[in-house]
């Protein structure tokens, strides 16, 4: 963590200078760039659930187009059902 304390007869935009120096000599602001949209790998339990949740969804889409009464409220209906 960076801290700054604010120097004798220093003007504010001196103190914020001072603090983006060190910032960026202090390498955070690439590691949390970096780190920003980071997200976890799935386990193989939750890739299998959620391709039988995709092979579920295109077997009712599947169904009901076949019928001919496919629209978007339907597969809002059938996400519903099965459970997003």
């Amino acid at each position: 963590m960076v801290e700054v304390e604010k120097r004798e007869k220093e003007t504010s935009e001196g103190l914020i200078r001072r603090f983006t120096r060190q910032l960026q000599q202090s390498k955070i602001l690439p590691q949390a760039r970096k780190n920003r949209f980071f997200s976890k790998k799935k386990t193989r339990a939750q890739l299998r659930e959620d391709a039988m949740y995709k092979q579920k969804v295109k077997k009712e889409v599947d169904k009901y187009k076949k019928m001919g009464v496919f629209d978007d409220d339907k597969l809002k209906d059938i996400k519903k059902r099965i459970g997003v």
